[in-house]
C-alpha cells in the first residue's frame, strides 16, 4: 500500500513577523467557484454604491477677484500656476497648491478679452477691451514688457505651441511674430468680428476660428489665404482642438449642444454632445483627449467622454452663478473654473477619487472596483446607480422642456412625411441640421 505524505512549506502560508497580513492560498479552477458570478455583481453593485457615497468633487475656491473671472490659463509646465483674467481688467497668478494669489496687477481698461502663454512659459499675453496687446513677465507683474497697440478691438489671443507667434482676433484673425509690431498676416472671410482662434496642439501651424455670422473658419499661417470654412445654425462661442488627434476639434454652440468635427470632413459633426440646457460657452479637452469638459450659461459644468454624446458627470453649487471659463489641469486630475460671482473654483476631474497617498492595497482595490463597474455596468442597477445625479431645480425643469420640445419637432416632422408624397420630406439626421453650409 502506497501512502502519500502532506507536505508544506512553511513559508507559503505562515506571516513573517507579527504585523504581516496572513498570505491565503487560492484554487483558481472555475469548478471550484460555482458562485462567482454572482459574487462579483454584488461587489459591481456596493462598488457603484460606494462611489456616489464618496463622490465629493468640490476641493476649494480661490477668493480675491473684485468682479466676474472671464478667462483662465493653466501653465504648460507648471501643475501648480495659474492666471487669470476678470471683467475689470486685473490679471492674477494663482498658486493652486497652496490656494493663494502670488501677483496681480491692473493690466487693462475694461474686460480682460484673452490670455495665453509664451510657448516656453516665461511670459504671459493678455489682450483687452483698450485695443492693447501686452506682454507680462511671469514673476514681476509690475509692468509690462512691451505693448502693442490693434488698430480694431481684440476678443482674444492664442500662443503657438513651438514657435515665436501668436494670434488675435477681432475684425479678423491677425498673425503677429513676438519681434514686431505690426502682423505678419490678417485673415478674413466676410464675416464681421471673429471671436476665439486656437492653434492646432499637433499640426501646430492651423488654426480655427469662430465667427459671428456663426461659421467656423480653418487657416493655415504659411498660406495668404483661409482653408475651408463650415457654417453652423447657431452661433459657436469657442471650439478646442483634441491634443491627441490632430484632426479633431470640438465646438461649444449656442443651441446647447457641442459638435465634433473632422477638419478633413466638414459637412457633418462626427459626434453631438446634448446635455446642457442652456448656451455652452467654454470648454476644453484633458491632456489625454479622452474627455472635455464644458461650462454653460445654466450655471453647471459637465465632464463628456469623447466617444459618447452624454456627459458622465455634472458639477454645479447653489452660489455658482453662470460659468464663464473652464480649465483641465495638465495632469489630468483637477478641473479649475471661473464664474460670474468672481470665484475660481478647483474640482476633481473624478468625483469619488480619494487624493494623497495611496497604499498598494488601496490602488489594487481601486483598480479592482473600477474593473467590475466595468464588467457589469450594463446591468440595470448598477447602471442606474452609476448615471444618477441630482441636477438643481432649474436645470430639472428646463430640462424636462426642452425633451418636450424636441419631442414635438420630431412628431411634426414624422406626421408630415406620413401624409406627403414618398421623398417629399426628406428624412435629415440630427447631426446634419446643425450644419448649413460647408466652403473651401
Amino acid at each position: 500500500m502506497k501512502v502519500k505524505i502532506l507536505s508544506r512549506n512553511p513559508d507559503q502560508y505562515l506571516p513573517e513577523t507579527k504585523r504581516d497580513i496572513p498570505k491565503v492560498s487560492r484554487n483558481y479552477d472555475p469548478s471550484q467557484h460555482p458562485f462567482e458570478a454572482a459574487r462579483e455583481y454584488v461587489r459591481a453593485v456596493n462598488s457603484a454604491k460606494l462611489e456616489r457615497l464618496f463622490a465629493k468633487p468640490f476641493i476649494g475656491s480661490l477668493d480675491g477677484h473684485r468682479d466676474g473671472v472671464q478667462c483662465l490659463i493653466c501653465h504648460p509646465q507648471s501643475l501648480s500656476t495659474l492666471v487669470s483674467g476678470a471683467y475689470d481688467g486685473e490679471i492674477r497668478v494663482w498658486n493652486l497648491a497652496d490656494r493663494r494669489c502670488l501677483r496681480s496687477v491692473q493690466a487693462h481698461r475694461g474686460i480682460v478679452r484673452g490670455l495665453c502663454f509664451s510657448s516656453d512659459g516665461k511670459f504671459v499675453f493678455s489682450v483687452g477691451d483698450d485695443q492693447n496687446i501686452k506682454q507680462w513677465d511671469l514673476v514681476d507683474l509690475a509692468e509690462p514688457v512691451g505693448t502693442l497697440m490693434s488698430k480694431t478691438n481684440l476678443l482674444s489671443i492664442d500662443h503657438h505651441y513651438s514657435d515665436s507667434k501668436y494670434a488675435t482676433c477681432g475684425e479678423a484673425v491677425e498673425i503677429w511674430d513676438e519681434a514686431r509690431s505690426h502682423p505678419i498676416r490678417s485673415y478674413s472671410w466676410g464675416a464681421d468680428s471673429v471671436h476665439a482662434a486656437k492653434f492646432n496642439c499637433i499640426e501646430t501651424n492651423i488654426i480655427a476660428s469662430c465667427s459671428a455670422d456663426r461659421s467656423i473658419v480653418l487657416h493655415d499661417i504659411r498660406q495668404a489665404n483661409p482653408l475651408r470654412k463650415v457654417t453652423l445654425a447657431m452661433k459657436t462661442n469657442t471650439l478646442c482642438w483634441n491634443p491627441m488627434e490632430a484632426y479633431i476639434f470640438t465646438a461649444a454652440n449656442e443651441d446647447y449642444n457641442c459638435y465634433s468635427f473632422d477638419m478633413r470632413n466638414l459637412s457633418t459633426p462626427t459626434m453631438v454632445y446634448s446635455d446642457h440646457v442652456s448656451a455652452v460657452l467654454d470648454l476644453d479637452y484633458s491632456p489625454t483627449g479622452k474627455e472635455f469638459v464644458t461650462a454653460s450659461y445654466d450655471k453647471t459644468i459637465r465632464i463628456f467622454p469623447v466617444e459618447k454624446g452624454h456627459s458622465r458627470e455634472i458639477y454645479h453649487t447653489k452660489r455658482m452663478q453662470r460659468v464663464t471659463s473652464i480649465r483641465y489641469s495638465r495632469d489630468n486630475r483637477f478641473i479649475i473654473s471661473g464664474s460670474d460671482e468672481m470665484n475660481i473654483r478647483l474640482w476633481k476631474s473624478h468625483a469619488s477619487e480619494k487624493l494623497g497617498y495611496l497604499a498598494p492595497r488601496e490602488t489594487a482595490a481601486f483598480r479592482y472596483s473600477e474593473k467590475l463597474k466595468e464588467k457589469y455596468g450594463h446591468h440595470p442597477q448598477v447602471k442606474r446607480i452609476l448615471r444618477h445625479r441630482h441636477l438643481p431645480k432649474h436645470v430639472y425643469n428646463a430640462k424636462k422642456q426642452n425633451q418636450e420640445s424636441r419631442f414635438s419637432k420630431k412628431r411634426k416632422e414624422a406626421n408630415r412625411r406620413a401624409h406627403s408624397k414618398p421623398g417629399a420630406v426628406p428624412y435629415v439626421p440630427e447631426r446634419k441640421k446643425a450644419v448649413i453650409n460647408e466652403q473651401e
